[in-house]
């Protein structure tokens, strides 16, 4: 081989090389880096016991209404909700003599007097007790307060260890609020309920 050609031969190899090295750096290149996966983790949500809570309410309507009867009311539903549920007020009714904006309970009687109607007096003998029993779990500071042995300051008690303890299960457990004796919770175990 001449000098010559034995040049060539060498350029040919260098460019072969370089060539293939320049390819080889191409298509070896590393890719770009991904950013790094971020997961975050959202707690679960815990499912809470259920409790039973009443979806409606049974208020018996009389008096000076369109259509007296007893009617399922949302909770939370006012006087003024159990009155227009029972078609309004006749012209004859006196609203003035009834509070609109009091909560009702289940198993409450509304009754709209009539103008010239004489109030019902309450017998001073004996405290006034609940034709049905009352559901410690919704009855109001004014409820709980008509039963016999309850006062205001211990209605409040009943409704803060309400809110505080969740509803009561069992009508037994009134007597974990504080002022509730035996002697008091034999009064009240007749005339009180947990439930519907």
């Amino acid at each position: 081989m001449s000098r010559l050609q034995l040049a060539r031969a060498a350029f040919l190899v260098v460019v072969g090389a370089i060539a293939f090295l320049v390819i080889y750096t191409i298509l070896k290149r590393p890719e770009p880096a991904s950013p790094p996966l971020v997961i975050t983790l959202q707690p679960r949500p815990t499912a809470e016991p259920a409790t039973p809570t009443l979806a409606t309410i049974n208020v018996y309507v009389s008096g000076a209404v369109h259509q007296p009867d007893v009617y399922a009311l949302p909770l939370n539903s006012i006087v003024k909700d159990a009155i227009a549920a029972a078609g309004g007020a006749t012209a004859d009714a006196d609203l003035d003599r009834i509070n609109l904006a009091s909560h009702l309970s289940d198993q409450m009687h509304v009754h709209v007097p009539r103008q010239g109607e004489a109030s019902p007096t309450p017998d001073k003998k004996s405290p006034a007790t609940p034709s049905a029993p009352i559901n410690i779990n919704t009855a109001t500071l004014e409820e709980l307060d008509a039963l016999p042995g309850i006062g205001p300051a211990l209605a409040k008690v009943i409704v803060d260890y309400r809110t505080t303890n969740g509803p009561f299960k069992k009508i037994e457990d009134i007597n974990n609020v504080k002022g509730i004796g035996d002697a008091l919770y034999a009064k009240l175990k007749d005339l009180i309920t947990v439930g519907p």
